[in-house]
């Protein structure tokens, strides 16, 4: 699934923990794909397939799930294993081997060439004709229904105030209004069963009159700090945002249009008005409000404004009324730098709290360069934090969250700070600290260090990490996961903007996903909280923070909150479901966790068919989320469905996500392995039961379920996979995200590390599947994780080639023997015979694995 991208508002920093956008019904699902080469398995990806090797008594009352698509037209589906197959961890059944060293499939990677249109409409045309018309089906239309609903939560944005009423702000589609509605109410009307709204901007009108199909991308606000227009210095309830900057794309586009907005008279400023509104033309455009007539601009401005990854490489000043071209460039980063930004972060409404300038230099996707100053005529100073760490202000506080132990002699203390710690200290004598380290003198950096004074807001354990924080005007709301499970905890600011103080919050985790957020974190400790689970869609509810003190039962419940605003009606019968958080135990001893839903009473006889899904990546953490299309498609229909909590992402903290990178990588898939391992040794499902999906990221895991472990699973489902990690960077969107791949998978282009991972690359380690039902999945013409090439390489009997790689002088292949004779067959039984050296091992039990070196490449 897509991961979108999203900038946190300066009162929140909660940590992307679900993967899953949120879908029109407003539950966390995966991204609805729109594409014509999949067009009949976009909606409902969950197909019943009735297999013909059942007897035809077995045959009338039992379903067997799959999901398949062909992997190429010329390939034709196989009749699935019978259920009754016992399991044993060996290779499936296989034709002749045929090995070939090149790469027929590299006409796939123009992806919008007839040649591929036609492939894609093969392979959809075979699986249609295996599976039928799935739209044709209940299932379908009720998964169809769920995401088209227009009942969903209208989550809203407070701008200010009228007559001393909060205006709330909302963007709406539905049926009526593909394109959207940007609308306003107040919080009374909000309150109501019956919400009365008011168009500001109807997006449809929009495209219509302008003949451009626009898609909404965003706001950025005018700050009423900021802005003397904003009559907030009157008095602090009557203030309002005058001005916005609104983010449109044509069709969706990753680049969008600038376009200042009026929220007085809901109108664009003209730019060639005497107001001179801002706007600029298409691009990958970041842009912060420094004052009313005077923005902070990253666009696609002059030579080489861009980095090499298409992100903004410098930040100009550009005041109302001046052409942009001609705005001084104020920060400016490597042309080999991810991205740079810069911004203000105004603390002044909270006690002892200043005004924060600052400026960020992404070096990579985890590595930045923070620099700050608190007054307009101060130098910035750049943070001696570690290039991981993430920056942020609450009143007169910096905010530090540690991504890598941060040894004594580094920060200016006696003590080293885990990896995964929240920590606050003074900003103006951390300030003083890095100026002091940035100069070199030892005797500067000594005294500067005598006046820090590190407090500690959130130390892991072994089962515990950091997930994120909120903020009111008073309160930091922390998010943290204990085994997975979600605790919040509320710290109130001392007097006179002085250290936090715990003040109550969960006593144990909680199997739910639960988020805070300020309604108006400038004036009051007002917050909307929003809770879901498995199988509960999702509430929300107006909270007051200033009600999690103990004194008050905090800790016991969630007391905080005031009233239910909205929920989400079920969309599939939950009644019978529970929700187990069960343990497997990794090939390297580590004890990994799952969720597995299923009905009461589950029998656990093996018979079950159980869905697994998992990701791995990028600190991405999986936890509960309310799930209706698997809901609907699977486990009404009895079903078990499972979501791996594996390393490579955030469930423990930054050290999870870094013990499964680069040359560790590996460690992902032994973490789904064992997973599915503890499944089936403990009666759930068989093998034959088995199904394993994920997508993007998750795609290269279950790729690499098909190359690593194909017999434990009936099915597997690669959606959207990144399988040729080789040739990445060569398609569509690669090159920009070429930093967050090298940092992830470590695939540099030199021959070291391309021999080190080639193991963990699919493409390079295919072999034949048989008796396996394969669905492999992209999206729309300009993905750019594209499926471009499968070859096929099979084997006699159950011998299994598991890995060939090559070096400069060498060739390895490694392969797992059950017979003798088909060695033989290779003329290399003896060794030494013509320069080739044979030496075998065992390696997880009776696996016998024989390794072949051959100078001649043969």
């Amino acid at each position: 699934a897509k991961i979108p991208v999203v900038e946190k508002p300066d009162t929140e920093h909660r940590t992307l923990q679900k993967i899953l956008p949120c879908d029109k019904t407003g539950h966390q699902r995966e991204h609805k794909t729109k594409t014509t080469t999949m067009a009949a398995v976009v909606s409902a990806r969950i197909f019943c397939y009735r297999t013909p090797s059942l007897s035809s008594s077995t045959r009338s009352n039992k379903l067997l799930f799959l999901l398949p698509l062909l992997i190429h037209p010329t390939s034709s589906f196989v009749t699935k294993a019978s259920p009754s197959r016992s399991f044993t961890h060996t290779a499936r059944r296989s034709s002749a081997m045929t090995v070939s060293t090149e790469d027929p499939y590299l006409y796939l990677e123009d992806v919008e060439s007839p040649e591929s249109l036609s492939f894609a409409t093969s392979a959809n045309e075979k699986c249609l004709a295996a599976l039928g018309d799935p739209s044709k089906t209940d299932t379908y239309k009720r998964v169809l229904a769920a995401l088209e609903s227009d009942e969903r939560i209208p989550h809203v944005t407070m701008l200010g105030y009228d007559q001393g009423d909060m205006l709330l702000y909302n963007f709406w589609r539905d049926g009526k209004n593909p394109k959207g509605l940007w609308r306003k109410t107040t919080l009374s009307s909000y309150q109501s069963p019956q919400t009365q709204w008011t168009t500001v901007l109807d997006l449809d009108a929009l495209a219509k009159s302008e003949d451009i199909s626009w898609v909404w991308k965003g706001f950025i606000p005018l700050p009423r700090s900021l802005d003397p227009m904003s009559g907030e210095e009157e008095n602090e309830t009557s203030g309002r945002v005058t001005r916005v900057l609104l983010q449109l794309s044509r069709g969706g586009a990753d680049a969008t249009y600038l376009r200042e907005f009026d929220l007085i008279t809901e109108s664009f400023v003209d730019h060639e008005s005497d107001e001179a509104g801002f706007a600029l033309p298409e691009g990958k455009t970041r842009a912060r409000w420094k004052s009313r007539d005077l923005l902070l601009i990253g666009a696609d401005v002059g030579e080489d404004a861009m980095t090499t990854s298409g992100y903004p490489r410098t930040v100009r000043e550009w005041r109302r009324g001046t052409k942009v071209e001609e705005a001084p460039i104020v920060f400016q980063v490597e042309k080999t730098d991810v991205s740079c930004s810069q911004y203000l972060s105004d603390e002044r409404h909270r006690e002892a709290g200043g005004m924060y300038e600052v400026q960020c230099r992404s070096i990579s996707f985890y590595n930045s360069t923070y620099f700050v100053k608190k007054e307009p005529s101060d130098e910035f100073v750049k943070l001696a934090v570690a290039l991981n760490t993430e920056v942020s202000f609450f009143g007169k506080w910096m905010i530090l969250l540690v991504k890598a132990d941060w040894e004594a002699n580094d920060n200016g203390s006696e003590r080293t700070f885990k990896t995964g710690s929240l920590l606050y200290v003074d900003s103006q004598s951390f300030l003083d600290f890095s100026k002091a380290k940035d100069s070199g003198s030892e005797e500067a950096v000594k005294e500067a260090a005598a006046k820090l004074d590190y407090n500690i807001l959130f130390e892991p354990t072994t089962t515990t990490s950091y997930a994120g924080y909120s903020s009111t005007k008073n309160y930091l709301i922390l998010y943290m996961l204990d085994d997975v499970k979600e605790k919040l905890q509320f710290f109130k600011l001392g007097e006179g903007g002085g250290e936090f103080i715990h003040v109550g919050g969960d006593d144990e985790g909680k199997i739910r996903s639960a988020s805070a957020r300020g309604v108006d974190s400038k004036t009051n400790d007002l917050f909307w909280f929003t809770t879901s689970s498995y199988t509960q869609p999702s509430t929300l509810y107006l909270a007051d923070a200033t009600k999690s003190n103990d004194s008050n039962g905090g800790g016991k419940g969630d007391d905080y909150v005031l009233s239910e605003l909205k929920s989400l009606p079920h969309m599939f019968d939950s009644s019978n479901l529970e929700v187990k958080q069960l343990f497997a135990t990794s090939k390297d001893g580590t004890r990994v966790p799952y969720f597995m839903i299923s009905k009461k009473g589950l029998v656990l006889d093996g018979t079950t068919p159980t869905l697994l899904y998992g990701y791995g990546g990028f600190e991405i953490s999986l936890g509960p989320h309310y799930i209706a299309t698997a809901g609907i498609s699977w486990l009404e229909r009895g079903g078990v469905y499972v979501e791996a909590n594996i390393r490579g992402g955030g469930e423990y903290g930054p050290q999870w996500h870094q013990s499964a990178l680069k040359e560790n990588r590996n460690k992902s898939y032994q973490d789904f392995i064992a997973v599915a391992q503890h499944l089936i040794s403990s009666n759930v499902c068989t093998p034959q039961k088995l199904a394993c999906r994920g997508g993007s990221n998750g795609g290269l895991l279950t790729g690499n379920m098909l190359v690593q472990a194909p017999d434990l699973f009936g099915a597997i489902h690669i959606a959207v996979p990144l399988l040729d990690m080789k040739r990445y960077h060569k398609l569509l969107a690669g090159v920009r995200r070429l930093h967050y791949c090298v940092i992830q998978y470590h695939f540099i282009f030199c021959n070291v590390s391309s021999h080190k991972m080639l193991f963990y690359v699919p493409f390079n380690r295919h072999h034949g599947w048989q008796n396996m039902a394969i669905l492999i999945q992209r999206t729309g013409k300009s993905s750019s994780k594209t499926i471009h090439r499968i070859t096929t390489l099979t084997a006699p009997e159950k011998n299994t080639l598991l890995h060939c790689s090559q070096r400069q002088h060498e060739t390895t292949v490694y392969i797992r023997l059950t017979q003798e004779r088909w060695l033989r067959s290779f003329g290399i039984w003896e060794r030494g015979k013509n320069g080739q050296s044979i030496t075998t091992k065992t390696l997880k039990g009776d696996m016998e694995v024989l390794q072949i070196r051959s100078k001649k490449h043969s």
